[in-house]
C-alpha cells in the first residue's frame, strides 16, 4: 500500500493543510465579520486624517483599530434578539403581582451625532401565569441599548419585547439618561435629563396601578 493512499496519511495532510492555511477555512459568518471590521478600521483611519491628525504618529497607530471595535462592542445589540436569551427563562407561576426591576444601568449612542446617552432603566410588569428571570429583563435593556438609538424609541422597544415574550397583563417602562449631545455641544446644559415613558395594558389602563408603579420607583 502506498503511504500517499493511507487513510491515516490523508487526515493528517488536511490538518496542516488547515494549519497552513487558515483564512480558507473560516466560515461565511467570520469573514464577513473581519471584513466589516477592516472597513470600519478604514473609515475611522479616514477619518482621523480628515480631522488634521497624522494617522502614522505612534499614539495613532493603533486607535482606528481599536476604534472599530469599540463601535461592534457598543452596536452589539443588532446581532442578538430577545428570543435568543428568553427561550429557557420563562417559567409558569401563579403569581399576578407587580414585579419590579428598577436602576437597570444603561449606555447607548445617540443615532443623530454617534455620542452617548446613558442612565438607568425602571421595568415593571404584571404576570399572567409567567415570569421570567430578573437579569433577563436587563439583559433585553442592553440588547435594545446597544444599538443606535433615540430614548423614546427604546423605551418603546424594551415594552415591546416584554409584552411579546411573557403576555403579561401589563408593562411599565421609564428611563432617565442623560445625552452628551447635550451636554458636550449644542446647548451645552450640564444638569439636563431626559425621562421617557412606556405604558402597556393595566399599567395605561388603571391610574392606580400605574400611580403605584412611579411612586415606587421614581422616588429617591
Amino acid at each position: 500500500m502506498y503511504v500517499d493512499r493511507h487513510p491515516l496519511f490523508h487526515l493528517l495532510l488536511s490538518k496542516e493543510i488547515l494549519k497552513c492555511f487558515p483564512s480558507k477555512i473560516k466560515d461565511s459568518k467570520d469573514s464577513a465579520d473581519a471584513d466589516r471590521l477592516c472597513n470600519i478600521e478604514k473609515a475611522y483611519s479616514t477619518v482621523l486624517s480628515e480631522l488634521g491628525e497624522d494617522v502614522d504618529r505612534e499614539g495613532l497607530l493603533r486607535t482606528p483599530l481599536r476604534a472599530a471595535k469599540a463601535m461592534q462592542f457598543l452596536t452589539k445589540g443588532y446581532k442578538e434578539t430577545t428570543q435568543d436569551i428568553l427561550n429557557d427563562a420563562i417559567f409558569d407561576e401563579n403569581h399576578e403581582e407587580m414585579v419590579i426591576v428598577k436602576d437597570i444601568d444603561l449606555f447607548s449612542l445617540c443615532e443623530h451625532h454617534l455620542v452617548p446617552f446613558f442612565g438607568k432603566a425602571h421595568i415593571a410588569y404584571l404576570p399572567n401565569k409567567k415570569v421570567v428571570g430578573l437579569s433577563k429583563l436587563a439583559r433585553i435593556v442592553e440588547i435594545y441599548s446597544r444599538r443606535l438609538q433615540v430614548q423614546e424609541r427604546l423605551t418603546k422597544q424594551i415594552a415591546s419585547a416584554i409584552s411579546e415574550a411573557l403576555e403579561p397583563a401589563g408593562v411599565a417602562v421609564v428611563i432617565e439618561a442623560v445625552h452628551m449631545c447635550m451636554v458636550m455641544r449644542g446647548v451645552q446644559k450640564m444638569n439636563a435629563s431626559t425621562v421617557t415613558s412606556v405604558m402597556l395594558g393595566s399599567f395605561h389602563d388603571d391610574p392606580k396601578t400605574r400611580k403605584e408603579f412611579l411612586a415606587l420607583t421614581m422616588r429617591k
